[in-house]
């Protein structure tokens, strides 16, 4: 076959579990932030894709080329090189194997979480500073900051469920393709999917409510968005946090029970020594 089987996988899988844990806090720091950088360029992305298709192709095409168009977030950090906290939800994979410590696992996701943070807000002030984010872009960046804020913690946590059995697929697929443009087939349907779906990631929001929260003053953009007062008040630090909690712990539930514990357990009797 041209690309690894999903036993392979696996094994490849723990392979990278170790590597990831072996890296240094600068590698660790520097990649995060270039990987939260990357997710909100495809948030950037989509933003400017969506802000006026709906009027025109309908919503179900819309949200299809939008997430179509937010792809290109994964692609940069697999095939370019990142640290990427959602898909590092595999990596535990590599503590049912017994080649890392649940703490090495868990600095992992700390510091790259962190760095993919500060790599969010950083993209996030750019496209502020641009002047990008203005007329229908930036009315549609302030919809879509409000409404991921004013999300409940239940359905946050569900799609963020959701989103990560997707992204972490779309790590796996990635994993089994042999070259550079099976691995962008690989990324493209299931990061699609989930954009398209109304999911909800953690990183992608970093960025997505950062601009929404820098933008929250623009009178001329409030009007244009039609916010009300309700949801202009969710556009704050609160907003932030309601959202990026159940998000972020859905997003590891999904990413850790569906695809690293499934994988595990179907093909651990054909892993590597």
């Amino acid at each position: 076959m041209s690309f690894k089987s999903p036993a392979e996988v696996t094994n490849s899988a723990c392979s990278v579990a170790v590597a990831k844990c072996s890296l240094k806090f600068y590698q660790m720091l520097l990649l995060g932030i270039l990987a939260g950088a990357y997710i909100g360029f495809g948030g950037f992305l989509y933003t400017v894709v969506t802000q006026d298709l709906s009027k025109y192709a309908g919503m179900g095409l819309s949200k299809l080329l939008g997430g179509a168009s937010f792809t290109v977030g994964l692609m940069l950090v697999v095939i370019a090189g990142g640290e990427l906290f959602t898909g590092n939800c595999l990596i535990p994979i590599g503590i049912m194997k017994g080649c890392v410590t649940p703490g090495a696992v868990a600095k992992n996701w700390i510091f790259v979480y962190f760095s993919n943070l500060i790599g969010s807000i950083l993209l996030a002030y750019l496209i502020f500073y641009s002047g990008l984010a203005s007329e229908l872009v930036g009315a549609n960046a302030l919809k879509i900051a409000s409404n991921k804020m004013a999300l409940a913690f239940g359905p946050a946590l569900f799609r963020g469920i959701l989103c990560n059995w997707l992204v972490v697929l779309a790590v796996w697929m990635s994993m089994a393709a042999e070259d550079v443009a099976s691995k962008i087939f690989s990324i493209f349907f299931p990061i699609m999917a989930f954009v398209a779906s109304g999911f909800e990631h953690s990183i992608a929001n970093m960025y997505f409510m950062t601009i929404g929260i820098l933008l929250r003053h623009n009178e001329a953009l409030i009007a244009q968005a039609g916010l009300t007062d309700q949801a202009l008040n969710v556009l704050s630090l609160k907003g932030f946090m309601n959202n990026i909690i159940p998000v972020t712990l859905g997003n590891i539930v999904g990413g850790v029970l569906f695809v690293a514990v499934f994988y595990y357990l179907a093909y651990k009797d054909k892993l590597s020594d």
